[in-house]
C-alpha cells in the first residue's frame, strides 16, 4: 500500500558536514494511521506524493 507524504521536516540543525537532504524525514499517512519515515532515497519527493516505503524507508514513488 502506498503512503501519502502529508508533511516533510528537516532536522534541525543537520549533522556537522552532512548534506541535510539525506537527513529529511517525512509524515506519510496510510489511510489515518500516519508514520515517519527517512526521505534519504527520494531527495526529489514532496508533499502530496505518494511512496512506497520499506522499514521506515522511502524507496519509490508511486504514480497515482
Amino acid at each position: 500500500m502506498a503512503g501519502l507524504i502529508i508533511a516533510i521536516h528537516l532536522p534541525e540543525p543537520p549533522p556537522a558536514g552532512a548534506d541535510p537532504q539525506l537527513w529529511r524525514t517525512a509524515t506519510v499517512d496510510y489511510g489515518g494511521v500516519q508514520q515517519q519515515v527517512s526521505l534519504a532515497c527520494l531527495p526529489q519527493a514532496r508533499p502530496g506524493d505518494r511512496v512506497l516505503v520499506h522499514v521506515g524507508l522511502a524507496i519509490s514513488l508511486v504514480e497515482a
